[in-house]
C-alpha cells in the first residue's frame, strides 16, 4: 500500500521529483533514468513504473537544458530496446515457470489481456504495445513464451522503441514548457496517462459488444 502510495505521488508530482533527482545527482540522472525505462519494460515484475510520464517529464526538462536532449533520446531509446529483450529471453526460458509459481506477484489478467492482443494484432502488438501502459511490460514476455522468432521480435522492437521514446520525449520538449502545461503539470500527466490507456479500454469494451451484440 505504501509502495502504490509513493509511485501515485510520484508520477503526478514527477515534475519535482525529476528535477530533485537532476539537483542531486547531476549527470547521474541519466544512468537513473536508463534503469527507470529499463526496469520498466524489461522485468515483468516492474510495470507499475512510470515510462510515458517520466520520458515527457525528462524531454521537458531538456528544453530548459538540464538534460541534453540528444543524449537523453539516444540513452532511453537503449534502455527501451534492451529492456524488451531481456524480457523477451525471460519469457523463452522462464515464462511458463514464472507464471505457475505462486509466490511470484505477476496478475494473470494481464498476461490473458497481452495475449489476445497478439492473437488480433500479432508481432505488431511490439510497436502497439509501446504506447499502452502493462501491456509494454507484458508483451516482450509474452513474444518470448509465445516462441516468437527473435529475428522478428527484434525488428519490431527497434521500431517501437524508437517510435515510443521519441515521441514522448519530443512532446514534453516541445510542450512540456508551455506555460499552462507547467501549471497544471500534475493533470497533463493524468492526461497523458488516460490517453496511454484509451486504446486498451477501446479493446476491452469492444470484445465485450462483440460477445454480446444483442445488448
Amino acid at each position: 500500500m505504501e509502495l502504490l502510495k509513493f509511485m501515485v505521488d510520484f508520477i503526478l508530482h514527477i515534475d519535482v521529483h525529476l528535477g530533485q533527482i537532476i539537483s542531486t545527482y547531476g549527470i547521474a540522472t541519466y544512468a537513473i533514468l536508463f534503469g527507470i525505462i529499463f526496469m520498466e519494460t524489461g522485468l515483468v515484475f516492474t510495470p507499475f513504473l512510470p515510462g510515458d510520464s517520466l520520458l515527457f517529464a525528462a524531454g521537458a526538462f531538456a528544453a530548459l537544458e538540464s538534460l541534453n536532449l540528444s543524449l537523453l533520446l539516444i540513452l532511453m531509446i537503449i534502455a527501451a530496446i534492451l529492456g524488451d529483450t531481456a524480457n523477451y529471453w525471460i519469457g523463452h526460458f522462464f515464462g511458463k515457470k514464472i507464471i505457475a509459481h505462486p509466490k511470484i506477484p505477476i496478475d494473470e489478467s494481464h498476461i490473458k489481456e497481452t495475449q489476445k492482443f497478439f492473437n488480433k494484432h500479432g508481432g505488431k502488438t511490439i510497436i502497439l504495445a509501446r504506447f499502452m501502459p502493462f501491456i509494454r511490460t507484458f508483451a516482450p514476455f509474452v513474444a518470448g513464451i509465445g516462441q516468437m522468432s527473435y529475428g522478428m521480435f527484434i525488428s519490431y522492437n527497434i521500431i517501437g522503441g524508437m517510435l515510443w521514446v521519441s515521441i514522448a520525449t519530443l512532446t514534453g520538449y516541445f510542450f512540456g514548457n508551455i506555460e499552462f502545461v507547467k501549471k497544471n503539470f500534475s493533470l497533463v500527466i493524468i492526461g497523458v496517462v488516460i490517453i496511454s490507456l484509451l486504446p486498451i479500454m477501446f479493446e476491452i469494451i469492444s470484445r465485450k459488444l462483440r460477445k454480446n451484440p444483442g445488448k
